[in-house]
């Protein structure tokens, strides 16, 4: 639930053009934690989440889970961190995606590609194949690397989270309120910040995302209506395991599987 919200945005879109973050105009210390606020990236933690879907009359059960793995790839010169983002659709690894961020000397983080595999299933639940769509990287193509989560929280920041038209990856954030407050099964969170998250390639996507200080996202609200509010779905944290390996693999992934919504909404409409 949420109680209470100190500071908000609700004037509907932010900007008509978002801000497209300066690469270079950043500077980045090798090394250095991915320690924001909102977006810390410090454990081998796997971060559990869960929910319930209402979509054509049914009601599906939703889970996605994240996990830190440590130092990833460099690109275009930085050193990037790895976090791993599952998909599951019926039981089934729909999508496995490794997210690259880094953070800069400001404190923005950055995100800087993904590599994915999609799985596909006939309709006995057999993988006939695997593919690579919607993975992209920053420097590759055209792409550029877009903020993961902003240092500057000012209400109404419309910003590009990704830059890569060419691999279907045009997603934008936007501050949407802060200083909420949240209360889950897993707990009470404070002075939490609600995020926008919206595709030029896919306009009816909506969703918000939540991120408590020190934590991180705690929950995600999808399919929201014009007016912002309805959402479908309610994806809340509901455990975090230090060992992945543990965990049973069944549900629905968020995360992930929202981008791959996204994207093959915007496929089918061009």
């Amino acid at each position: 639930m949420i109680l209470a919200a100190s500071c908000s945005f609700f004037g509907g879109t932010a900007h008509a053009v978002p801000f497209l973050p300066n690469f270079a105009a950043a500077t980045f210390v090798p090394g250095a934690p991915v320690n924001n606020l909102y977006f810390p990236l410090l454990d081998g933690k796997t971060r559990v989440f869960e929910g319930l879907k209402q979509q054509d009359g049914e009601t599906s059960f939703e889970r996605f889970e994240l996990t830190t793995l440590g130092a990833g790839p460099t690109i275009l010169g930085v050193q990037t961190t790895t976090r791993r983002d599952r998909a599951f659709e019926q039981g089934l690894l729909a999508e496995e995606t490794f997210d690259y961020y880094a953070q800069d000397s400001v404190g923005n983080v950055w995100y800087f590609g993904e590599d994915v595999t999609n799985f596909v299933y006939d309709d006995s639940g057999n993988l006939i194949q695997t593919n690579n769509a919607s993975a992209w990287r920053a420097g590759v193509s055209g792409a550029l690397p877009g903020f993961a989560m902003p240092a500057d929280l000012t209400l109404a920041f419309n910003y590009y989270q990704e830059f890569a038209a060419n691999d279907g990856a045009l997603d934008q954030g936007t501050t949407f309120a802060t200083g909420q407050q949240l209360s889950l099964s897993i707990g009470n969170f404070g002075n939490v910040l609600q995020v926008l998250e919206t595709s030029e390639l896919s306009p009816n996507s909506r969703e918000f995302k939540y991120y408590a200080p020190g934590v991180g996202l705690v929950l995600a609200e999808e399919g929201l209506n014009e007016q912002f509010a309805q959402p479908n779905a309610r994806i809340a944290l509901v455990a975090e395991v230090p060992t992945p390996s543990m965990l049973p693999l069944v549900g629905l992934g968020c995360a992930a599987l929202m981008r791959h919504r996204r994207r093959a909404a915007a496929r089918g409409a061009s």
